[in-house]
């Protein structure tokens, strides 16, 4: 199978700062977001299908991958999700996108839900993958989610313990972190191991995941708070999947929750597979975006 036909590899910057990405495709702006602990090879199954009828556009999130990485600082605002959402904005009119539509995934759709908060005149419709909004899963947080989000709480502890721990290794910790349902080391296709591992090992790139978490308990929730409280939503068309074979349907009735959080039309359903959908049922979410992305 040819990894991303047609796509151009390449690095734009934004204040002088780095960020990696792929792009193809000549409809309207789409941008794929990915999780931890990967890069934007994630969607190597799905990209160049959507690239058809998109000018699609798969960047590896601050910190991630072969982008810009900022140093661990108090607070870890760096990667607050406004500051990493405000990133990815500046790539996209970097590459002359004022306004596009944003299909994200794990921690890449915890930056796009804050980016439909801050900039509700740039994303014009949002299609999020295996997620609940963080502020639900903390504030509901129970035996359960402590079990099956252990990572949550490991990651967020202050540097350099779970970095630390990481380093010894790095190999044998991303096959334990991405075995919440179990899968042997060909689940990924090799050149997207390749990519995740390669960066794993980049200078920064374990601190980086680690200050995304560290965020996501502290300044994250307090930006949560805000909005909350001041009646901030969603106003983008929101398209919300998840993983059958996963918690997020086990622990919520997902679209119940985030239409707590958005003022416009929700739909979703789950997609036959564990937490990484795009991988592992891509025909799944290629069909169930099917008409909620807009070519025209």
């Amino acid at each position: 199978m040819s990894f991303f036909p047609g796509f151009t590899l390449e690095t734009c910057a934004v204040d002088g700062r780095p960020f990696r990405l792929r792009h193809a495709g000549t409809g309207p702006p789409l941008l794929l977001l990915h999780g931890n602990p990967q890069t934007h090879a994630m969607w190597h199954r799905v990209a160049p299908q959507l690239a058809e009828r998109f000018s699609v556009v798969c960047v590896d999130l601050p910190g991630y991958g072969f982008s810009h990485k900022a140093q661990v600082s108090p607070g870890s605002a760096a990667y607050a999700k406004r500051a990493m959402a405000a990133d990815m904005v500046g790539v996209m009119r970097t590459l002359g996108h004022e306004r596009f539509q944003v299909l994200a995934h794990d921690r890449g759709a915890r930056v796009a839900h804050r980016m439909a908060l801050d900039w509700p005149d740039t994303v014009e419709r949002l299609a999020l993958l295996d997620i609940a909004p963080t502020i639900e899963h903390f504030e509901r947080a129970d035996m359960q989610f402590g079990l099956g989000y252990w990572h949550w709480f490991f990651l967020a502890q202050p540097h350099p313990l779970p970095e630390r721990m990481i380093r010894r290794d790095v190999e044998d910790w991303f096959d334990l972190h991405t075995s919440r349902e179990p899968k042997d080391r060909g689940f990924f296709h090799p050149e997207a191991r390749a990519d995740y591992l390669a960066a794993l090992h980049q200078a920064g790139t374990i601190e980086a995941i680690c200050e995304d978490y560290r965020a996501a308990a502290g300044i994250d929730l307090e930006h949560d708070r805000e909005s909350r409280a001041s009646g901030q939503r969603i106003r983008a068309p929101l398209k919300v999947l998840w993983g059958a074979k996963g918690k997020i349907g086990a622990w919520y009735d997902p679209l119940v929750l985030w239409r707590a959080y958005a003022d416009g039309d929700v739909s979703g359903g789950p997609v036959p597979s564990g937490h990484y959908l795009a991988e592992e049922a891509p025909d799944a979410v290629l069909a169930a975006l099917e008409g909620f992305l807009r070519p025209a």
